[in-house]
């Protein structure tokens, strides 16, 4: 079935179409999102700023430098109501990417929509919201790093907010369990569909024994699971990849839950293409790599997203404008209304060559999966270090292979001679930076509200919170409690840390397998590395510090894991640490070198404070590197306060990085 034109088809509808936004101030989201919405966009899809993932206002003292920078934030509900203000929401489809603090935000997003309708009864409001928030936890664990909780109290938040959407807000999709990251932190294909299932294994296991859910009910909350995936440049893989998950998804509904009804087994996913393909070099090779990985979700009927949202060519470089996000919104519509691609069916029913490799992927995700479940399921898996082991280990072997040329990236390690590029003749004005006064505001905003509420009204939903999470009541019912009282997010989640305690998930570094052929770059370094520690007295020892709350992660621990390889002592004790503590790891462990990682773009107050407590502990003259999304402009301005040297995603070559860190070392003790 063909359409030249002359004989009009019926076509597929298309999947909705997202870009995935939210920067600086709620005034200044809401606008974006009006303007991407007049322009074609079918739903939204929120990006909140890390404090808000995290569950802290933008007073405290980690919030420092991350308001406002990689989302929108969002520390009360006179913030979520400029939001979405003169944004309907019960005629929207809204993605929330948040994790953590999940079921805040869902509680402060239906009391703005019941704001919206005051002629409604809010249970005939909670009954027209559709949605996604992501609330997948344990990814969280593995790569993206946003988590807050210990794992069986994660489960339990997640677990009642899925009972009460699927009781109160039945079009709500509660939980998107997130293979994305995995992706990014190194997964393999077999990988990446063999945790995302497990995950939904435990979420699904968790719920059913929480008994919150009848027997008939259950087969709603099978239903109303979704998945987000990633999808990279190799779409003929990618495409078996979402055929595997469908296969295997029906597999695990019908035969360990009995779901009869087909429609509720269907394998239901948005995607956002692969961001760690994305190349700073060249960068507008990024589009081409955007547009062929978007087909591998779209190309097959049987197995195509429900929804879309695009990276912009220029994240590698730092926060897309307006027209860089149009640019990708154009991609998705040109191929979903001038192709053809709607008007059949599924274009690879057939074929020997999808159907072996389908097979291929379902048979090794099972192998995995099995052994995921032989350690008592995803939860152990994680606690245990198996999974995050397994994903660094993937991560560094990739590394290897594109410093190698294994792997060819364009631009990056083949073909890198280049024409003077015109989308990036002026690299500051090719990115758009956050509000600089968006932390001040923010603080400002959180002061007010604090004055204008009722704070024993605050107090008494804040301990009704408490007392529930004591108990095996429902917190879905006292968190809506609280954000009508006027808490804030901080108040919420800090409640919560006093009964349930925090958690650290371990870093996979130390049990990761690292490069398997040394080679003579690497030997030559380890060498270097040998002889420097001999001058010096002692074992080289690099300090990997993340400071802030950047929880992206993948940088540094590979970072760490070839920095042992090349014979260095390293001290990386994770994410999310002050910058005090990092000066505190670096006097007790008497480093050669500090290296730091950010990727959230807080590197000008963050790196600043490192710099100014190794000075104050008499440690001035260890010298410091850094890592990340650093625009040119703020990475000469490091340098000038101190900085050693600068890092951005175009130096990819690891083993060449701790041959620079060695010779910083060798320069700050006099050695040359």
């Amino acid at each position: 079935m063909s359409n030249s034109g002359e004989n009009p088809v019926a076509k597929d509808r298309p999947w909705v179409m997202r870009t995935y936004a939210g920067h600086s101030t709620a005034e200044a989201s809401n606008a974006l999102y009006r303007n991407n919405l007049s322009k074609g966009q079918t739903g939204l899809s929120v990006a909140f700023d890390l404090p808000t993932q995290t569950g802290y206002d933008p007073d405290s003292p980690l919030a420092r430098g991350e308001v406002g920078k990689v989302g929108v934030p969002v520390p009360h509900m006179g913030e979520m109501r400029k939001l979405f203000k003169d944004i309907p929401l019960t005629e929207m489809n809204t993605s929330m990417t948040i994790n953590a603090t999940a079921m805040w935000l869902l509680a402060m997003y239906q009391v703005a929509a019941e704001e919206q309708n005051p002629e409604l009864d809010p249970a005939e409001v909670a009954k027209q919201l559709a949605g996604t928030t992501q609330n997948d936890i344990i990814k969280e664990y593995l790569s993206r790093g946003t988590y807050v909780f210990p794992p069986e109290h994660s489960l339990r938040l997640i677990s009642d907010m899925i009972a009460y959407t699927v009781n109160h807000i039945p079009k709500w999709n509660p939980i998107n369990i997130c293979s994305y990251h995995l992706q990014e932190a190194g997964a393999t294909p077999t990988q990446e569909l063999a945790y995302a299932l497990g995950t939904a294994i435990a979420v699904l296991d968790a719920v059913k024994d929480s008994g919150q859910v009848s027997d008939d009910d259950f087969e709603k909350v099978v239903g109303r699971i979704s998945f987000f995936v990633n999808a990279g440049v190799r779409f003929v893989e990618e495409t078996c990849k979402m055929r595997a998950f469908v296969q295997l998804w029906d597999e695990i509904t019908s035969e360990r839950y009995g779901v009869q009804d087909p429609k509720m087994r269907r394998f239901r996913y948005g995607v956002q293409v692969n961001s760690l393909g994305l190349t700073e070099a060249q960068p507008e090779n990024n589009v081409q790599r955007i547009v062929l990985e978007m087909l591998g979700v779209t190309l097959s009927k049987n197995a195509r997203a429900r929804a879309v949202q695009l990276p912009a060519w220029n994240e590698a470089l730092g926060l897309p404008r307006p027209w860089d996000q149009q640019w990708s919104l154009r991609l998705q519509q040109v191929l979903a209304f001038e192709s053809d691609l709607l008007e059949y069916e599924d274009i690879f029913d057939g074929s020997h060559v999808i159907e072996a490799k389908v097979n291929a992927l379902v048979e090794g995700a099972k192998a995995e999966m099995d052994r995921v479940q032989a350690m008592g399921g995803a939860i152990p898996a994680v606690e245990s270090g198996y999974m995050k082991s397994e994903l660094v280990s993937a991560h560094a072997a990739r590394r290897a292979r594109i410093e190698s040329g294994e792997e060819k990236i364009v631009g990056v390690n083949s073909f890198e001679t280049t024409e003077p590029s015109p989308l990036t003749a002026n690299l500051d004005e090719a990115i758009m930076t956050a509000d600089p006064g968006a932390e001040a505001a923010a603080k400002a905003s959180v002061e007010a509200w604090k004055s204008e509420r009722d704070e024993q009204a605050v107090a008494d939903a804040l301990a009704e919170l408490a007392a529930d999470a004591k108990s095996d009541a429902n917190l879905m019912e006292s968190t809506l409690a609280a954000a009508r009282a006027g808490a804030t997010t901080g108040e919420w989640a800090g409640t919560l840390r006093e009964v349930f305690g925090e958690f650290r998930a371990p870093t996979g570094v130390s049990g990761a397998v690292g490069v398997a052929d040394a080679g003579a770059e690497l030997a030559a370094v380890r060498d270097r590395v040998k002889a420097t520690g001999e001058e010096l007295g002692g074992r080289l020892r690099l300090l990997v510090g993340k400071p802030g709350l950047d929880g992206h992660s993948n940088g540094a621990e590979q970072v760490a894991v070839r920095a042992r390889d090349a014979g260095f002592e390293v001290i990386y004790q994770g994410i999310r640490l002050t910058p005090e503590q990092i000066v505190a790891a670096a006097v007790a462990e008497d480093v050669h070198c500090v290296g730091l990682s950010i990727l959230s773009g807080s590197h000008m107050e963050l790196v600043p404070a490192v710099l100014k407590g190794l000075e104050e502990a008499g440690m001035g003259d260890v010298p410091v590197i850094v890592g990340g999304i650093i625009p040119d402009s703020d990475g000469k301005a490091l340098i000038r306060s101190g900085v050693a040297a600068v890092y951005t995603p175009k130096d990819f070559g690891l083993t060449e990085i701790m041959g620079g860190i060695v010779q910083v070392i060798r320069s700050a003790n006099g050695l040359d």
